[in-house]
């Protein structure tokens, strides 16, 4: 029966992270996953471009029912610890807006970049092996498909629930409760919005309009695009949105950012009193969205004929449309799972679990999820390096 002191659970973005600081330590490390290869879903990440980090990371930009658990992970392994891995295997990149930064080539350079530091640290990895038992008595017996392995400490790293077309599975937080460990709530993250009824009956066809806009719900608001798809709402800043949003809770589009509609359309209707009010609307908007919306709220009359009164309705439902989800789309295309192993009982500053020594929980497992952007990869490399860390210099 071969023994190490380090069994990985997952051969993903935090469990290869783990392996590597903790192989690197000279800790003798097995990776196990069930997908045939590692990284999978680095691969798909950022169109396959790999989303790897984002140079604004702040613990405010993660969500968590304890805020300030991840602030000490991430100040341990910053973006400019792996933009420095990065550079090392002089794998080239770029910057895309709101500091998110995207390999140049392909994700396959960041999963080759990983497997080499962890080859080089002596980590032996087993993909394709399915674990059927997993327990503990003064060292954690791990039963698999190719046998039976002993460890001093195991590592959590096999996700959340979010896209299990790549595999995914709740088995990190089976086995974390087996355990004792604390779950909160879990739910779909960035994550496209669905509506029902009038709403999408407005949004069915203009599947495929996308625009500028703020989406708001409660004190949360992001500025990006807004995408129309056949059962609702999509786009970067209602992936965003949807993390802060609640079943029941109404949220906000400003169609017209950083503009006064109704400064504008009652200038248009001086300037252009014979227009149609979807013409003046397309000044402004993507044409099929402005024909839309004129049919709803201005329908059958020019420019002239709109009074004051209704131009400055309008005016205040293009600043704030008030819209209410009747649900998302689910994991199937949710990005990240919310929630997870409540961080009450894992150590801010290794990822142990306080009350079963040698076992830590590291990326999207725990009760962190970070904005669209790269966030959650750094949470995975910040989470998993500090779990590594750990298990190197431990006795």
């Amino acid at each position: 029966m071969d023994e190490y002191d380090a069994v990985v659970l997952g051969a993903g973005a935090a469990g290869l992270m783990a392996a590597m600081a903790a192989g690197r330590g000279g800790r003798r490390v097995l990776v196990l996953d069930h997908a045939p290869h590692a990284g999978a879903k680095i691969l798909i990440s950022g169109g396959g471009r790999c989303n790897f980090t984002n140079t604004g990371t702040v613990p405010e930009r993660f969500l968590s029912a304890n805020p300030h658990f991840a602030r000490s992970a991430l100040a341990r392994f910053t973006p400019r610890h792996f933009l420095d891995l990065v550079e090392k295997h002089r794998i080239p990149w770029h910057e895309k807006t709101l500091g998110q930064l995207f390999c140049d080539r392909s994700a396959r350079d960041i999963v080759a970049m990983l497997l080499d530091e962890c080859a080089a640290a002596g980590v032996e990895l087993r993909t394709g092996t399915r674990v059927i038992e997993v327990t503990k008595s003064d060292r954690f017996r791990v039963e698999t498909s190719r046998g039976t392995v002993l460890a001093r400490a195991l590592v959590l790293a096999t996700g959340g629930l979010s896209i299990p077309k790549m595999g995914a599975t709740g088995f990190s937080l089976d086995l974390a409760r087996r355990f004792g460990l604390r779950l909160t709530e879990t739910r779909p993250g960035l994550v496209p919005l669905t509506f029902e009824g009038e709403a999408l009956a407005l949004m069915r066809p203009l599947s495929g309009v996308a625009l500028p806009a703020v989406a708001r719900t409660g004190k949360a608001a992001f500025p990006e695009a807004v995408l129309f798809t056949h059962r609702g709402l999509s786009g970067p800043a209602i992936l965003q949105i949807s993390s802060y949003w609640r079943p029941g809770e109404a949220i906000s589009l400003d169609l017209l950012p950083g503009q006064d509609p109704a400064a504008l359309l009652l200038e248009r209707k001086k300037a252009r009193p014979r227009a149609e009010p979807r013409t003046v609307l397309a000044e402004f908007l993507p044409q099929r969205l402005a024909q839309a919306l004129a049919e709803a709220w201005l329908p059958d009359a020019e420019m002239a004929n709109q009074t004051d009164k209704a131009l400055r309705g309008v005016a205040e439902r293009l600043r704030a449309l008030p819209l209410t989800p009747s649900g998302t789309e689910g994991y199937a295309k949710a990005e990240v799972m919310l929630g997870g192993v409540d961080t009450r009982d894992l150590s801010s500053r290794s990822l142990e679990a306080k009350a079963v020594p040698g076992l830590f929980v590291v990326g999207e497992a725990v009760d962190v999820t970070g904005w669209l952007g790269g966030y959650n990869f750094q949470w995975a490399w910040a989470s998993g390096w500090c779990a590594g860390e750990a298990i190197a210099t431990r006795d």
